[in-house]
């Protein structure tokens, strides 16, 4: 049931959405609103102005996600009456709005899910480096760059948390993968794609897993230091939550299990491959 509701969510904010006459895409406020089942628009705005407030908190220009216009709306019998407070949201805005919207509503936790792996698959998009990538190898070693560079940013939030001590930061690190592998900790992952103890998951996943392994990263980051969660139980536990919610969101797009996909020769390689190659062309310039 809660999955069929998922799904029906997901095609809600789907349906909802426009584009503009430059073929961008943007969700208005009030229907917005309206899918998030708030009664009256009024009791919606108070939302926009949090999500404004967290945008430019991010260091993102607030005008380029939310954008005032004029926006006719049905007010019945087919006639339309123009609002002058009409709202224009970029993906990310919605993020934010969704962010900062009440929790109580399931439609709300469904959209914050669906906004945030939309956002951030996004924001992989529009990096030119990633797009300029052709090969499996190429998108390997830019994701395992960006997860070390992520993993250092979830540490230092897990710190900022009370996760301070190195067994602890192992244990806030299992609840990450538990929640993402359906229960298996770095250990049961180990044994699950045939590693020894000494090899670092991390190296031996194929961009699709260590594209999920980034977004579980980073989700867990932001939501650390947007809801200022402290102590460690609460730390581990939101780990664990957002592991589980990108978990769903694969099994809701029919994607495969992270323990299911194949285990990869290790990341040390392509990068030796890769050291070579700039040397090769080092030695070859006049």
């Amino acid at each position: 049931m809660a999955n069929e509701l998922s799904k029906k969510a997901q095609s809600i904010f789907e349906q909802i959405k426009r584009l503009d006459k430059n073929n961008n895409e943007y969700w208005s406020g009030r229907e917005l609103a309206k899918v998030l089942e708030y009664s009256e628009y009024r009791h919606f705005k108070p939302v926009i102005e949090k999500a404004k407030e967290a945008c430019k908190n991010s260091g993102q220009p607030v005008e380029n996600h939310f954008e005032d216009y004029l926006e006719m709306v049905k007010i019945g019998s087919g006639a339309e009456r123009p609002f002058d407070d009409g709202v224009k949201l970029s993906r990310y805005a919605c993020y934010l709005i969704v962010q900062n919207a009440d929790p109580s509503k399931e439609i709300v936790a469904t959209g914050q899910t669906y906004f945030a792996i939309q956002t951030r698959l996004q924001e992989i998009r529009q990096m030119d480096e990633y797009n300029r990538l052709s090969t499996e190898e190429e998108k390997r070693l830019f994701l395992r760059n960006e997860m070390k560079t992520h993993n250092i940013q979830l540490a230092e939030a897990a710190k900022d948390a009370g996760v301070i001590e190195p067994v602890d930061y192992a244990i806030f690190q299992n609840h990450g993968y538990m929640g993402l592998y359906g229960g298996l900790d770095a250990k049961g992952i180990h044994n699950r794609k045939g590693l020894k103890k000494s090899q670092n998951i991390l190296d031996h996943m194929g961009s699709t897993e260590l594209a999920a392994n980034l977004f579980r990263a980073t989700q867990t980051e932001e939501k650390l230091r947007r809801e200022n969660i402290k102590g460690k139980n609460k730390a581990n536990q939101t780990h664990y939550d957002v592991g589980k919610k990108v978990r769903q969101t694969i099994k809701e797009l029919g994607g495969t299990m992270p323990e299911n996909l194949p285990t990869e020769e290790s990341i040390k390689k392509l990068e030796t491959k890769e050291k070579k190659k700039l040397d090769d062309k080092g030695k070859l310039k006049p």
